[in-house]
């Protein structure tokens, strides 16, 4: 089913999972795939070589595994920095072979020797797939506290409006901390005539080190209640990883409340965190028994 569907009927719950990494074998995502689809997701996503891993030949063979043997919603995405027309074109005839029609169109992070060709930005490449035969529902990234490249707020929110332009048809945000930046992100959309629906996406932290990673790569702030937490935490991982999931778990409850169009977990292939953000959502009514 195409995703700007399932938005468009209800609030929406999603994982995101990434394809393994080096010589890692590829049954183990189908195996996290299948744990995160026991909670019965509107979808999950699966990332493409992201931080240019070099693994991105694996998205199309899990997402139609999660469509064909899990009975889920694939969400593949597809990035086009460095990648010519005629890739694009091979990429899309291998999600129709697969029988998926959902694409999360993205540019891609920077990486050595991964320059523009066909493709400078993500709205050309939703541009490219609207002008091809493909029946594609079209997701599009958009960023809350702007994205790191944009050095102005209203050059953040023009590039949002080529994608809705270019033929997007919902956003899934980048990673946040602080619900009211999501908030105030929402309304300025409006007044920039970005009138898409919005997934919010939550990335439970797990580690300091991944916070404060995630928020060098993502320009994503770290909230003075979030240092909080991690202080609290002390020094133990098991401690520090159970603040940060009880943490997205707030911020979903909250979310869901103040009726966000669907909420995205960057589960960052944590079947157990993923299951316990539904488990919290569905405590208070968001979600399903």
């Amino acid at each position: 089913m195409r995703i700007a569907d399932k938005l468009a009927e209800r609030q929406t719950f999603s994982f995101e999972i990434f394809p393994p990494k080096g010589e890692l074998p590829l049954e183990e995502a189908y195996a996290i795939a299948g744990e995160m689809a026991a909670d019965r997701p509107d979808w999950i996503s699966v990332t493409y070589s992201a931080g240019g891993s070099g693994n991105s030949g694996n998205t199309v063979p899990i997402a139609a595994s999660i469509e064909r043997d899990l009975g889920v919603t694939a969400l593949a995405h597809l990035t086009c920095l460095g990648s010519r027309r005629a890739d694009v074109d091979g990429y899309v005839a291998q999600l129709a072979e697969a029988g998926i029609d959902n694409v999360l169109a993205l540019r891609g992070d920077r990486a050595p020797g991964r320059e523009a060709i066909d493709f400078a930005h993500a709205s050309d490449l939703i541009s490219y797939l609207r002008s091809t035969d493909a029946d594609l529902c079209i997701g599009a990234a958009c960023y809350p506290e702007g994205h790191v490249e944009s050095p102005t707020e209203q050059e953040s929110f023009e590039s949002l409006y080529k994608k809705q332009e270019a033929g997007a048809d919902y956003l899934v945000s980048q990673l946040f901390f602080d619900n009211e930046d999501f908030y105030r992100f929402r309304e300025r959309c409006l007044r920039h005539r970005v009138r898409l629906p919005i997934v919010a996406g939550i990335m439970p932290f797990t580690s300091v080190k991944q916070i404060q990673r995630m928020a060098f790569t993502c320009g994503a702030s770290i909230p003075a209640k979030v240092v909080k937490r991690l202080v609290l935490a002390g020094d133990d991982p098991t401690d520090q990883a159970r603040a940060g999931v009880e943490y997205a778990c707030e911020q979903l409850v909250d979310l869901a409340a103040n009726g966000v169009d669907g909420l995205h977990v960057y589960s960052m292939n944590k079947p157990a965190v993923a299951h316990a953000t539904c488990e919290a959502l569905r405590a208070c009514g968001y979600l399903g028994a």
